[in-house]
């Protein structure tokens, strides 16, 4: 692995505005073209997290797909977000991944978040995803997702070379700010317990159900620490991750030697 650079994409996403956003995004991702490796957009960033955006959801096909691959070819980077895709008649809060070389790869959000009653009009997903870049492993995940340790687990695999699961979890996101506290809190602790780097974007602004959202992007290291955070503004930030630092950590403080093996069971498949 080499140093990673990533960027963080903290924007103010229009209400129900999938053309306007595009824009919106786009002005933001300009400069960063050969600057960075991976540059992460918020979830649901073409609407905002919203039930009643299910009647706009596009599919495999429309411009928000092409959108992203257009991003990933002109930065010449790795860019990932989420937007509501309807496939097989069911929508999916649906995390998407695209390479510049037109790769695409996708998540679908596994956690719905029943509280906001999310559960109720979108379709879970049924597999967690790793993905490889530039000699990362990388695991991408959605909002409510941040709040299951479990699935969140980064799993030691003997069979596999002795290797961790992942080196970067990504958590990308609409978290009001009504309940920062635990974003802040639970991204330090994934990253901890995971032995990785952790990268989370969220939104800014106030959304159309009047709820209010403060950002605190960050990008935080394999001890919990932010190497840097973003507060209530937008603002594009790039931080570079160090390879060296997480194969050291993980070398001085082994722990994953000495944790409980387990599967993911029930309708969770690997992929």
């Amino acid at each position: 692995m080499q140093d990673l650079r990533i960027s963080l994409v903290q924007g103010d996403t229009r209400w129900h505005d999938p053309a306007g956003n595009r824009d919106y995004y786009a002005a933001l991702l300009t400069p960063l073209a050969g600057q960075t490796d991976l540059v992460i957009l918020p979830e649901t960033f073409t609407s905002g997290f919203s039930n009643d955006a299910i009647d706009q959801a596009e599919d495999m096909d429309g411009p928000t797909v092409a959108w992203i691959r257009d991003q990933a070819c002109a930065l010449d980077a790795a860019v990932t977000g989420s937007v509501q895709l309807r496939v097989d008649g069911k929508v999916h809060n649906r995390l998407l991944w695209a390479t510049p070389d037109g790769q695409l790869h996708y998540y679908d959000k596994r956690h719905l978040f029943r509280y906001g009653g999310e559960h109720k009009r979108y379709a879970a997903g049924n597999a967690r995803l790793c993905i490889e870049w530039k000699g990362w492993r990388i695991n991408p995940q959605v909002c409510y997702d941040l709040r299951f340790p479990v699935f969140c687990r980064n799993r030691y695999d003997v069979e596999r070379a002795g290797q961790l699961d992942f080196d970067l979890q990504i958590f990308v996101a609409n978290w009001p700010s009504a309940r920062s506290h635990a974003w802040r809190t639970l991204a330090r602790a994934r990253a901890i317990e995971n032995l990785c780097y952790v990268a989370v974007v969220n939104r800014i602004g106030v959304d159309g159900n009047n709820l209010h959202y403060s950002g605190d992007s960050a990008v935080i290291d394999f001890l919990g620490q932010a190497q840097v955070e973003i507060r209530e503004h937008e603002q594009v930030v790039t931080s570079t991750i160090s390879a060296q630092a997480l194969a050291a950590h993980r070398e001085r403080f082994p722990a994953m030697l000495d944790a409980d093996a387990f599967e993911l069971t029930g309708p969770v498949e690997a992929r």
